[in-house]
């Protein structure tokens, strides 16, 4: 008895001690406000946009085919006399002394759709890095409201350990003051006290989880260091919406990762396009001109030079590596296309889960208000027929335990209820 009293005490000072160093630097905190907050911080929506943006970079990148190469030369040679370059090249091989610099133009004229395809690959993957964007974003905000609505319920269940707590050490003063006037028994004054202990280790683990709801919700707002916030209540929460139908159907029309996996499979689609376009011929032409100030006479150069050409590669045989790899692309956009129909079958699971988590939720809260109020007048009566010397203490000690259970069973119903509606709204595609 004596440890466990001072385990309360302990406690009990530990929880003043915290409110009183913090009340003056606890920051009011709505769950809008915590959303906002997230949104802005959190590096998972930030990693998702540098993803986005390197997306982007790349279609850049694939344009440049679109554009002209130019390029400029500086070169010079010095050689012997009459020198020639025997081996490793068949074009001419005369090497002469000289200094020449110019520039080079090379253009591709087409190539029949290929870097077309590439491009609308590049762009169609582009997008589906945005709507990933909005998926990160939309698991963030999910994150916020459950760790949000968890420290909500973490200061519910404290409270309710600290009522407890309260009115239990109420209940061990008085029976052990009538066991003093020999009115009850130590065997009373002992389930007294084991009720009183019990409720001390409820009041410390509600301490605890406390603590822990709050690291969750730093961590959802994106910080490293441990934050505590005054937290702001709901309003009355609404119900949950009873077309499971058109929940369905929205959610196949709003899900961010469902367009995302759709903007994939049409990018894998136009890269097998452009992989089966390597059969095609590759038109280029190609221009060069400069100056070459300085070379030998006997070399019959002139000062200046300037040539222009065009080139068909047209592809014969390569031991067939154009068609693996058409085949590879083909399997892969079929594989886009199976994880697509996945998702969407997963999606349907989902926000079946979620309603049915929902209308549950919604269903138990009327529930729990009559288990309370019955616990609350069970206790009652148990506490005037223990008064009046006609029951035992097993009688109160139960009815105590059953409105402690009524209460956390209440704050469970409240806060998991709101969680399932944040849940759902996030199945369906709301968090965006």
């Amino acid at each position: 008895m004596k440890l466990a009293w001072q385990l309360f005490i302990f406690a009990s000072v530990m929880t003043l001690v915290s409110t009183f160093a913090t009340a003056q630097t606890v920051q009011t905190l709505s769950l809008q406000e915590a959303e906002q907050l997230a949104i802005q911080n959190h590096p998972q929506i930030q990693a998702a946009t540098a993803l986005a943006s390197a997306a982007e970079a790349q279609t850049r990148e694939v344009r440049a085919a679109y554009y002209p190469n130019a390029n400029g030369n500086l070169t010079g040679a010095e050689a012997v006399d009459s020198n020639r370059i025997g081996a490793g090249f068949l074009n001419a091989p005369s090497v002469f002394n000289k200094y020449a610099n110019g520039f080079s133009l090379s253009q591709l004229i087409s190539d029949f759709g290929r870097t077309h395809q590439f491009v609308k690959s590049s762009n169609l993957h582009a997008q589906a890095q945005q709507e990933n964007v909005v998926t990160s974003r939309a698991d963030v905000l999910l994150q916020v409201d459950q760790s949000y609505f968890g420290v909500l319920r973490a200061q519910a269940l404290l409270r309710v350990a600290q009522q407890t707590v309260s009115e239990r050490q109420l209940v061990s003063n008085q029976v052990t003051q009538m066991a003093a006037n020999l009115l009850k028994s130590q065997l009373d004054v002992t389930f007294a006290n084991v009720d009183l202990a019990q409720s001390q280790l409820l009041l410390i683990q509600a301490q605890n989880n406390l603590q822990a709801s709050y690291a969750d919700l730093t961590r959802a707002l994106g910080f490293a260091d441990q934050r505590r916030y005054n937290l702001v209540e709901q309003a009355q929460t609404p119900a949950p919406p009873m077309d499971l139908t058109s929940l369905i159907q929205q959610a196949m029309m709003n899900r961010p990762e469902l367009i995302s996996q759709q903007f994939e499979v049409n990018s894998a689609q136009a890269f097998a396009t452009a992989e089966r376009d390597l059969w095609f011929p590759t038109i280029s032409a190609v221009g060069a001109a400069g100056l070459i100030p300085f070379h030998t006479a006997a070399a019959g150069l002139n000062d200046q030079y300037a040539a222009a050409g065009f080139n068909v590669n047209i592809p014969i045989f390569n031991g067939h590596s154009f068609g693996a790899l058409r085949n590879e692309a083909t399997a892969r956009a079929l594989a886009q296309q199976q994880n697509l129909r996945d998702l969407q079958d997963r999606i349907v699971r989902d926000v079946n889960k979620a309603w049915l988590g929902a209308n549950s939720g919604y269903q138990r809260l009327s529930v729990v208000e009559q288990l309370v109020n019955q616990a609350t007048l069970a206790l009652n009566l148990a506490q005037s027929r223990y008064q009046l010397g006609l029951s035992s203490i097993v009688e109160l000690t139960q009815a105590q335990l059953n409105l402690t259970q009524a209460q956390i069973e209440q704050v469970n119903a409240t806060y998991d209820y709101q969680t399932q509606l944040s849940v759902l709204n996030y199945q369906i595609g709301n968090r965006r």
